[in-house]
């Protein structure tokens, strides 16, 4: 696949720095980052900038209800995401493929939250979209978080799971 994006997008760049601020220990400051983003974009600005955005913010809070806010933005802006604006920004991107992992971090959040029945839907529209990932270490990670999660929906288990990414208390 193609890594390199079709076009200089200097949104998607800094949401990119505050991501990796975020994954190497700059939780509240990539949080900081994200938040003064969010303000300059709006909740009617580009659907790809808050899509990315509102996802990789999700996994920056510990607390399930917080992360589920921000997974809800996360959701709706794909759905207003067109398949033009992600080849614009990356030629080997598709819109169908951010579905699994948008549904399964809404999953992971209700079912933490004890909403094992919003949970379960989630889990069941996440494995639906699984036939758009690609068959490499990103699709396989994802499918085995979908097993995980739908494991733990069964138990009826609240805890935080060792793969979720973002910060641990």
């Amino acid at each position: 696949m193609n890594t390199t994006p079709a076009r200089p997008d200097p949104t998607m760049e800094a949401i990119g720095r505050a991501v990796a601020e975020g994954r190497t220990g700059g939780i509240v400051s990539a949080r900081r980052k994200l938040l003064d983003l969010w303000s300059r974009i709006g909740v009617t600005g580009d659907p790809l900038h808050r899509c990315s955005l509102a996802h990789h913010l999700a996994d920056l809070h510990e607390d399930p209800a917080q992360a589920l806010a921000w997974d809800v933005r996360a959701l709706d802006a794909a759905d207003a995401v067109t398949e033009q604006r992600v080849q614009e920004h990356h030629a080997g991107l598709h819109i169908a493929g951010f579905y699994p992992s948008l549904h399964l971090n809404l999953a992971d959040d209700y079912r933490r939250l004890g909403s094992f029945d919003a949970a379960a839907e989630h889990i069941s529209a996440g494995k639906e979209h699984t036939t758009h990932l690609s068959q490499d270490a990103y699709g396989t990670f994802l499918r085995v978080a979908l097993e995980e999660v739908a494991e733990a929906i069964a138990r009826r288990d609240t805890a935080r799971r060792p793969s979720a990414p973002g910060p641990t208390a």
